[in-house]
């Protein structure tokens, strides 16, 4: 049915394509004016377009003249002129929509018409990919356009300074990782400061190869997170109890849809060992999601393949690229139990601090637009997730690649033996190969079989992706053979006869000198040698068919299969693909059904040689139905993600809003006032409601409630001959006046400055509270389905409950730290202080939360010192605006256990004890 949906959502593409063509047609007749321009004149046109736009004209309005002006600038710079289906997909980009191009069609140069036309608005454009190393790669390159029109080009890169990337965000482009933009938005709602937020907005954004992004990625939210306080022993015990248990007899698993539960006889089994009478006796659920994650982490995650183990750190492979995800641990225990079986030191469960889904992050921009290869097949999830249009651009020249049958074999072995066999024959002619492997373990098995054959050979995995983009590029080089796990190396094109720009580098190193150390001759001298081998090559390379792509298994979808195909027969070029299978493949025997089993009998019985294979119609529709199934199974995990943070995202807009609000410090004491009645008006209604009868009124329990908000014993006279509204004027009037009468002893800027650190701690503090439980709440809520609950109703439920209790009572933990503060004499004055703050010292309330919640760190111990109490509270001491501030540690405060070489939570990228614990 997808594939129905999407014929149905994509009706009236081409009419787009032809308003799109007549766009490119506007485009070329410019070509000539332009292309008179002096380059003064060309780069003035950035100018004369910003002051169109600032006198109403629209960016549609200045879009072909932009185009043109990008167009002829790359020509002069880069050498390289936009062909007109480039101009057809720049403008499918500034509609905001998807523009999938096939591989070689020059992506990457496309995307400079969006965003040269968007960022002359001055609000920013965001250009996304998939790692660091593209990030760098395109700024720098297509950055020379950019620079050459007069616009700035910023990069974001991982573990990059704050005080770098504000700079880049500033700029007009900004180049970056899509986990790096989601971070440094979490990062930029945890800041205390409003000068430590680096993001300025989200305008527009260009996700390059956004089926990987918004797709593959999207099962995996954006997480901050702090160091927990479980301890690792109980890992260790349930990875020994559920270690050595029967499958089918103790434990049911269905490896398709990746769920796994023991039955009756496992569970007395693992309590047994744990010496527990009922797991199911903790009604908090964890013993039972210990049981859980043991059982995921030993049965169904497997070493080389979901993860690798390296340093004595278990390390996540990213299934979808083959590389490893440096910093990234799987969440709700799994992670910490995979270390537990593997016998490693098991960290901490982090406690999250921030979170947000990659759909949610990207929905919060104006305008969104993206580039691929292979977007059509995921059509209709684009258009109900991001409400983003595909559109197919036709290639520059015809496809003329060979996409040959499937060739299936009964067995694993029997199916690598044939694969081997046929890299060897067309390597013995010359013929370039690129073998795609969905696991490491088979890309290394293959590699033994090449070894035994003497076949030279590069792999390229999750253990080696240092030179990736190297070792790509020169796969098209003559008679060479790759083998890339689930397309690593995707973003660099695979020129026939190789790239000449890495072949001097490779030159030169041959010389002992290393490139960025060559003088200007010696690096002409090596490029014109590397264009003359790669020019005799490529011609050697034509005459053998091209670049020849093997699949050794089909992949879960047949998005990732086409995207292997796309790496040959770029431009017109020609080659071949062919796919390999066995009725013993993961996706055979998962989704295959009875068909896979009857085949595989079938051969058994006819006796067919190993080295046989089978091409069948009902073999290959066995196996675009078992795709099928995967896809709709990955896009319900999609959507299921997103149903859960969709209920988190409205109550994180809330909190977020009203952080930003403190920060930039509008009319703060209109806030206080406003708040302060709240808080007065509901804790009134709660004592003496307007609905009760006076003699009804707990007048006692009002009163003992205002003595510990204030901590005063001198109170307002309340009577029950008042009414409700008369108690809240004047529990208010009381309690406002002492606020106002602490900022008249302070002062105005110290009394402000104090109830924004204080506010945005009370918010962090109960935010990352509500987070915590939330995560708790998630952990066990798929349980309620056997008592006939839907879960996702009930964590909404249950979720808008929690946040309703969170806002209702915040300002309440607000009033009662700032009104409990403690003035006292102090005879030492401290420089550049105001004396009204010179004897200040500072204790916080018993509790932070309204109800018992958790102390707050100025709860924990008395500041003598002022300017560090001052510190304690968010204040920069006198030094540089760079010095990170003073942090008083609380053991249950979120930073409490934070150990101290570890990044510290606030964002800033330095170690915890040199910025918030450095004199905890």
């Amino acid at each position: 049915m997808p594939g129905f949906f999407s014929k149905l959502l994509s009706f009236g593409s081409d009419k787009e394509l032809k308003e799109l063509q007549k766009i490119a047609t506007r485009v070329e007749d410019l070509s000539d004016s332009f292309a008179s321009l002096s380059d003064d004149e060309l780069k003035a046109k950035t100018d004369e377009f910003r002051s169109r736009y600032e006198k109403s004209e629209s960016l549609d309005d200045l879009m072909p003249e932009a185009f043109a002006a990008v167009r002829e600038t790359s020509g002069r710079v880069l050498h390289m002129r936009h062909f007109p289906v480039q101009i057809i997909g720049g403008a499918a980009l500034h509609r905001g929509m998807i523009a999938e191009m096939k591989t070689g069609e020059g992506k990457t140069l496309v995307s400079t018409l969006a965003g040269y036309l968007n960022a002359i608005s001055g609000k920013g454009v965001h250009i996304v990919t998939v790692n660091d190393y593209l990030a760098k790669r395109d700024s720098e390159w297509m950055g020379q356009i950019y620079r050459f029109l007069g616009m700035n080009v910023g990069l974001l890169q991982n573990g990059m300074a704050p005080a770098l990337k504000t700079p880049a965000y500033q700029a007009d482009i900004t180049y970056g990782t899509n986990s790096e933009f989601g971070f440094d938005y979490l990062r930029d709602n945890m800041v205390t400061r409003a000068s430590m937020r680096v993001q300025r907005g989200h305008n527009f954004a260009i996700v390059d190869e956004v089926d990987s992004i918004l797709i593959d990625e999207a099962r995996t939210p954006l997480i901050i997170s702090g160091a927990g306080s479980k301890s690792a022993d109980i890992y260790k015990d349930f990875a020994r109890a559920v270690r050595g248990l029967t499958p089918e007899e103790d434990f049911e698993m269905d490896e398709a849809k990746h769920t796994i539960a023991t039955t009756e006889q496992g569970l007395k089994k693992v309590e047994r060992s744990l010496g527990i009478d009922n797991l199911y006796a903790d009604m908090s659920g964890q013993l039972v999601n210990h049981l859980q994650q043991a059982l995921k982490a030993q049965y169904m995650f497997h070493r080389d393949q979901q993860y690798v183990v390296t340093d004595g750190e278990v390390k996540i492979v990213d299934e979808f690229t083959g590389r490893i995800m440096e910093g990234r641990r799987y969440s709700e225990g799994l992670h910490q139990a995979i270390e537990a079986k593997e016998g490693v030191y098991v960290r901490e469960e982090n406690q999250t601090l921030a979170t947000i889904t990659l759909q949610n992050y990207f929905r919060l921009y104006t305008k969104l637009s993206g580039m691929t290869g292979t977007a059509m097949t995921e059509d209709a999830e684009f258009r109900e997730i991001y409400k983003l249009p595909v559109q197919a651009i036709p290639p520059n020249k015809p496809v003329i690649r060979i996409d040959n049958v499937d060739l299936v074999y009964r067995t694993i072995e029997d199916k690598f033996n044939a694969v081997a066999e046929d890299v060897t024959r067309r390597h013995k002619k010359g013929q370039p190969v690129l073998v795609g492997t969905v696991l490491i373990d088979n890309s290394e098995r293959l590699s033994r079989l090449l070894d035994k054959r003497g076949i030279p050979h590069n792999v390229l995995n999750a253990k080696f992706h240092e030179r990736e983009a190297a070792i790509v590029a020169q796969a098209g080089r003559e008679g060479a053979v790759t083998i890339a796990t689930n397309m690593a190396g995707r973003g660099t094109d695979i020129l026939l006869g190789g790239n000449p720009d890495f072949l001097a580098e490779d030159l030169l190193r041959e010389q002992d000198i290393e490139p960025k150390e060559a003088t200007q001759q010696q690096k002409d001298e090596a490029l014109a040698k590397a264009r003359e081998i790669c020019a005799t090559e490529r011609e050697h390379v034509l005459a053998a068919g091209g670049l020849c792509v093997i699949g050794t298994e089909r992949h879960e979808s047949r998005r990732i299969d086409n995207q292997l195909r796309g790496r040959s027969g770029r431009q017109g070029d020609p080659g071949e693909t062919q796919f390999y299978l066995s009725l013993q493949d993961d996706l055979m025997r998962l989704f295959g059904g009875d068909r896979m089993d009857r085949i595989s009998d079938w051969m058994q019985r006819a006796e067919m040689p190993a080295d046989q294979p089978i091409q069948s119609k009902s073999v290959s529709k066995a196996v675009e139905g078992a795709q099928r199934k995967v896809e709709e199974i990955n896009f319900a995990m999609r959507k299921n993600v997103l149903d859960y943070d969709d209920v988190m995202n409205k109550q994180r807009q809330v909190i977020y809003e009203e952080r930003n609000k403190i920060l930039d410090g509008k009319d703060l004491t209109a806030h206080v006032e406003e708040a302060t009645y709240d808080t007065v008006e509901r804790k009134v209604q709660n004592y003496c409601s307007s609905a009760l009868s006076p003699e009804d009124w707990d007048i006692d329990g009002l009163i003992g409630w205002l003595h510990e908000l204030t901590g005063l014993d001198t109170l307002p006279e309340i009577s029950k001959k008042m009414t409700t509204q008369e108690i809240v004027d004047l529990v208010f009037g009381f309690v406002f006046g002492e606020y106002t009468n602490k900022e008249k002893l302070i002062g105005d800027e110290i009394m402000g400055m104090l109830s924004m650190q204080v506010m945005l701690r009370v918010i962090d503090t109960r935010w990352m509270s509500y987070l915590q439980e939330m995560d708790y709440l998630k952990t066990g809520i798929g349980l309620r389905g056997f008592g006939q609950r839907d879960p996702l109703m009930e964590y909404r439920s249950e979720a808008y409950q929690a946040f309703s209790e969170l806002v209702s009572t915040m300002y309440e933990d607000f009033i009662r730290t700032i009104l409990r503060m403690e003035l006292a004499e102090n005879p030492a004055p401290v420089q550049n202080m105001d004396n009204g703050l010179t004897n200040a010292q500072y204790s916080g309330p018993a509790e932070v939360d309204g109800d018992q919640g958790a102390p707050s760190a100025m709860s924990q111990a008395r500041v003598k010192n002022p300017a560090a109490a001052v510190n304690a509270v968010g204040k920069q001491a006198s030094a540089g605006p760079d010095k990170a501030r003073t942090y008083i540690k609380a053991e249950s405060d979120p930073y409490a256990n934070v150990r101290r070489n570890d990044p510290c939570p606030c964002g800033s990228g330095k170690k915890f004890k040199l910025c918030h614990g450095r004199n905890a």
